[in-house]
């Protein structure tokens, strides 16, 4: 079985990402489609495996077997964890479902490491872009205060919003290169220890459900197994 044709058939969950998702879409904005896909148990049987993920067959898309897909949500990984919050879901299947059903389970105070490991990754890479041409990819910067905010937002809430809401304008302002790099280094920093502060108080439990998520991969699997 072709990788594509995992992703043509076996898909439980899509949906679209990026600034679409995040409600930063100007006239220009790519459609980012992200998905999850189930490879029938019987393939798993085999000296050779599934892939854990596809690039395809769309332009702009990638998706992830479901068991690849659980255990970086259960790392709390930004990434993942957004596109199983996405408002804009283009399908999904009784699996899917679950899947969706299970958000809270993957969420967890961890989120304060990763997200902040990740914005860390990112800012580093921004500043060697200051040194080198003077100037940041402004996109990637908006994007980085975009994902401090979220974080921020979640560990105080519990809850993951991908909508900047009454953001849009100002991140948009710094995608246009219209702030300051100094100011969004600022922003930057006040987001981060707002972060910090709200990990301490934070009504999301200390570690995720792994349980609960192991429960679902393995009925799955099984109904997979038996036809279902």
């Amino acid at each position: 079985m072709l990788p594509e044709d995992l992703v043509r058939d076996h898909t439980v969950y899509a949906c679209v990402m990026g600034s679409r998702a995040f409600g930063l879409a100007t006239d220009g904005s790519d459609t980012d489609l992200r998905g999850v896909f189930q490879a029938p148990t019987a393939l798993f049987w085999r000296f050779e495996k599934p892939p854990t993920h596809v690039e395809g067959p769309a332009d702009e898309q990638f998706s992830w077997e479901l068991e690849r897909f659980c255990a970086l949500a259960l790392r709390a990984n930004p990434n993942i964890l957004e596109c199983l919050h996405s408002p804009l879901v283009e399908y999904v299947d009784d699996t899917g479902r679950e899947l969706l059903a299970l958000r809270d389970a993957f969420l967890s105070r961890q989120v304060h490491v990763t997200f902040a490991r990740y914005a860390l990754g990112q800012n580093k890479k921004l500043e060697a872009d200051v040194r080198r041409y003077g100037a940041p990819r402004w996109k990637h910067a908006m994007h980085l205060l975009r994902l401090l905010m979220s974080c921020r937002d979640l560990l105080r809430t519990g809850e993951l919003t991908l909508d900047v809401g009454p953001a849009r304008d100002s991140l948009l302002a710094v995608k246009r290169g219209e702030v300051l790099w100094t100011e969004v280094e600022s922003r930057m920093v006040r987001l981060a220890e707002e972060a910090d502060r709200a990990s301490h108080t934070s009504p999301l439990p200390q570690a995720p459900d792994r349980a609960r998520v192991e429960a679902f991969l393995t009925s799955a699997r099984r109904r997979s197994a038996l036809g279902g």
